[in-house]
């Protein structure tokens, strides 16, 4: 029932390379050596450009901001069984670009060959116009976006998706972790969050106008300072049509609970009581 990137890289044609900085950053123990250092770029990007963060391991989080400026921070870590071998392992950590006034797509790349006695990751720090189409997914991490009013798709394998502040479509999917999101504005565009193994939350403003599915196997689906005209009420699905009905919102999880509350109502990590259900 749950309805489950890597994009074509050519060299980067226009970037403004803001430098990257080694921090040496060493763990003490020989056995849990570590050195990091941070790329940087900025870009310059038409109104409605779309933006992809592509990344193998670590956590991806995005802002939106004013302006027309999309800049990336990526701090590259390296794990080694003598600092040595971290150090080493930093630089051959590839980020690969593709740029242009349209898109800005980024990429952590994979190291050739098999690595004994290290790893890697790399955690982005995005700051992109609100409006922007984004693309962000993680296979190792969390990824975490707010302020933006373009389409929004944010996915991870193992980690959390956080979102808030959002006023534009959006698909968010986890397989081993949460789905967490707080929409401000509910426009015309559907909403869709999915996650095997874990709970999903959506916030809403209590006037919004929306028509709300939710599936789960293991768990339960509960409504928070909200009312619905129920359409469908079983023991593993749920329909209802909020202030009249409206936007298509879809949920989904296998092993979690779903709740669907009103802006201001406090978050409850265990729950809400079986009769307080809707």
């Amino acid at each position: 029932m749950i309805r489950q990137p890597a994009w074509a890289v050519v060299p980067i044609a226009a970037a403004t390379v803001l430098g990257v900085a080694v921090s040496g950053c060493m763990a003490h123990s020989p056995n849990n050596a570590q050195a990091s250092d941070t790329w940087t770029r900025s870009y310059t990007v038409d109104p409605g450009a779309e933006v992809r963060i592509a990344n193998a391991s670590g956590n991806v989080d995005v802002e939106g901001v004013d302006g027309n400026t999309v800049e990336v921070a990526a701090e590259r870590i390296a794990h080694g069984a003598t600092e040595q071998l971290a150090r080493d392992l930093v630089p051959q950590i590839p980020i690969k670009e593709n740029v242009s006034p349209k898109l800005v797509s980024i990429e952590t790349g994979r190291i050739d060959g098999i690595l004994l006695g290290a790893s890697y990751e790399v955690r982005y720090r995005v700051r992109t116009p609100r409006a922007v189409s984004l693309r962000a997914t993680s296979n190792n991490g969390s990824v975490e976006v707010r302020m933006l009013s373009g389409r929004v798709s944010a996915q991870t394998v193992n980690g959390a998706v956080r979102a808030s502040d959002l006023s534009g479509g959006l698909d968010a999917r986890a397989v081993n972790g949460v789905v967490n999101v707080q929409l401000s504005e509910l426009g015309t565009s559907n909403v869709s969050l999915t996650t095997v193994n874990g709970r999903v939350r959506l916030v809403l403003p209590p006037t919004a106008k929306a028509t709300v599915t939710a599936t789960w196997l293991n768990g339960a689906m509960h409504a928070q300072g909200l009312t619905f005209d129920v359409v469908d009420d079983s023991k593993r699905h749920f329909e209802g049509r909020l202030n009249g009905g409206g936007t298509p919102i879809d949920l989904r999880t296998t092993n979690g609970g779903i709740v669907v509350a009103a802006q201001g109502t406090p978050e409850d990590p265990q729950g809400t009581p079986e009769d307080e259900r809707r």
